[in-house]
């Protein structure tokens, strides 16, 4: 139980830390990382051979993701959006039909996009799984070690892809993380709900 506890007060006191980073980041700096970003994104060779695709809709302190959808819809490819439950830390990825009907969709109290609960809407886990799963958060370490926002969303979420792919024979999705380069950490705290992304994406990092 210590353990646990230290590493609960270890990871509030490094969100803290990340959130003023991010605060500290001039719009500028975000778009001209979010940019570079965009272009590795776009020349990855994981990227390229994906064929269905989840990435999640920016908030401010994020990377940008606007234009690596629309190149998504650009490439023939087929993208995903998460869906939210936020009365628990259950989230599907749903079909987006174009990047236009994003600003129609309805917000949700984080301020984010996303199609309301009682739409219905392909969902990624029942027509085929998923090839590439952008991941968001708040900090990273070069091991690939995530610090969320504490609600558990994406660990349940990549859990659940384990397990389907067992169970339906396919591939499991490559999971690749967008950082600014100040969101990158020496070691990230981490517990056994915690599930590390495949590789994470920042300026300097060097690209498959």
């Amino acid at each position: 139980m210590a353990a646990a506890a230290a590493v609960s007060g270890a990871k509030r006191s490094l969100r803290a830390e990340l959130k003023q980073r991010l605060r500290a980041l001039s719009a500028e700096e975000r778009l001209r990382q979010s940019r570079l970003l965009t272009q590795k994104v776009i020349a990855h060779s994981q990227y390229q051979k994906s064929e269905r695709i989840s990435i999640f809709l920016s908030m401010q302190d994020e990377v940008e993701t606007e234009e690596i959808i629309k190149d998504i819809f650009q490439q023939g490819k087929t993208c995903f959006i998460p869906r939210y439950q936020f009365r628990s830390n259950h989230m599907d990825m749903v079909k987006l039909a174009s990047p236009e009907e994003i600003p129609s969709l309805p917000k949700t109290s984080w301020n984010i996009h996303q199609p309301g609960e009682g739409e219905v809407r392909e969902e990624a886990l029942s027509t085929g799984g998923l090839d590439l799963i952008f991941v968001p958060g708040l900090g990273f370490d070069k091991q690939g070690n995530r610090l969320g926002r504490g609600r558990g969303y994406y660990d349940a979420y990549l859990k659940r892809c384990a397990q389907h792919q067992q169970e339906q024979q396919h591939t499991k999705p490559y999971t690749m993380a967008l950082a600014f380069k100040e969101q990158i950490c020496l070691q990230v705290p981490v517990d056994e709900q915690d599930v590390q992304v495949d590789e994470v994406l920042y300026e300097d990092a060097s690209v498959s």
